[in-house]
């Protein structure tokens, strides 16, 4: 039977009276260390038969750091952990809040928290005043549970993972490393927008997706990529950019090359995942040295592709 998460804001956060296991935290990335607290939480909740609660926030944008992942996607993500339900906390009504006022009006009274899971180095609160031992204090005076988990190092070194990592992988076009990190590919996803089709009149048709606005965006080059298309899994050339050959555009683009296919998918939803760096986005002199790049790119992926098969 698959299990249902539930995702609720604070104003529509069942009330409880049999408790919560809260794994606090923003898990932006979702990375190994995280899904250590979440499934400590998700095991601590079903041996005592309480509710497993994952608190990650919304409309928490930095201005040197945009989010790894969507607020849709890290809810699907943290969803496949075994959660029972998420609780999306607008950053912008607790920012400023002090610590002490938060784990008394929403940890304890608004949610009934029983335990507390969190990562060695967790801060919260206003200034991130909030840590660890004000947590243990706080949970002593009110008969509540805390379970701090270590940090999760990399298999093979003594390097902790963490978002700072996972976000400097990304951005030197480090797709392996990232996949080391995390246990899967970092992706896009979304739905699949016409474009201006100019691939297809140089022999290469693509499939679009536009990066939010609001969504990190990985060093700008070729990837290698896998594509989930409803229960297909395809394979392609992927380039993350402005397409500065042909019209340097304002927004950035996730724009696919799939191997063996050619369909009218205009509207469907799709995820790429990044598997492999191949060449950093480039301007062309003209269309024609485009497209000879662009087919040393596919036998590249096509050669990529078989070792994975």
């Amino acid at each position: 039977m698959i299990k249902v998460c539930n995702t609720y804001t604070l104003n529509d956060l069942p009330l409880f009276t049999r408790g919560r296991v809260i794994a606090l935290g923003y898990f932006d990335g979702v990375h190994l260390g995280h899904q250590d607290i979440i499934k400590k939480a998700v095991t601590i909740a079903e041996r005592d038969g309480l509710t497993s609660t994952v608190q990650t926030f919304a409309n928490l944008n930095k201005s040197d750091s945009k989010p790894l992942y969507t607020s849709q996607e890290r809810t699907k993500l943290i969803g496949g952990l075994g959660s029972d339900e998420i609780l999306v906390l607008d950053f912008d009504d607790v920012k400023d809040m002090e610590p002490l006022q938060y784990l008394t009006d929403i940890i304890m009274n608004r949610c009934i928290g029983d335990t507390l899971v969190m990562g060695e180095d967790y801060r919260f609160g206003r200034d991130a005043k909030g840590d660890v031992n004000m947590i243990r204090e706080f949970a002593k005076a009110n008969n509540m549970r805390v379970i701090v988990v270590k940090d999760h190092m990399l298999e093979g070194t003594e390097e902790k993972i963490s978002t700072t990592w996972l976000r400097k992988a990304l951005n030197d076009g480090d797709a392996g490393l990232a996949r080391e990190l995390c246990g899967r590919n970092y992706f896009y996803s979304g739905y699949v927008v016409q474009g201006k089709m100019l691939g297809r009149t140089m022999g290469f048709p693509t499939v679009n997706i536009v990066v939010p606005e609001d969504k990190f965006v990985v060093r700008r080059g070729v990837y290698v990529s896998r594509v989930l298309l409803g229960q297909r899994v395809l394979y392609g050339v992927t380039n993350v950019g402005r397409r500065p050959t042909l019209e340097d555009a304002v927004n950035d683009v996730v724009e696919t090359f799939i191997m063996n296919f050619d369909e009218d998918v205009y509207g469907a939803a799709i995820s790429v995942e990044l598997l492999h760096f191949l060449r950093p986005e480039e301007h062309y002199s003209s269309k024609e040295e485009l497209i000879l790049a662009v087919e040393r790119n596919k036998e590249q992926a096509a050669d990529y592709v078989k070792n994975l098969i």
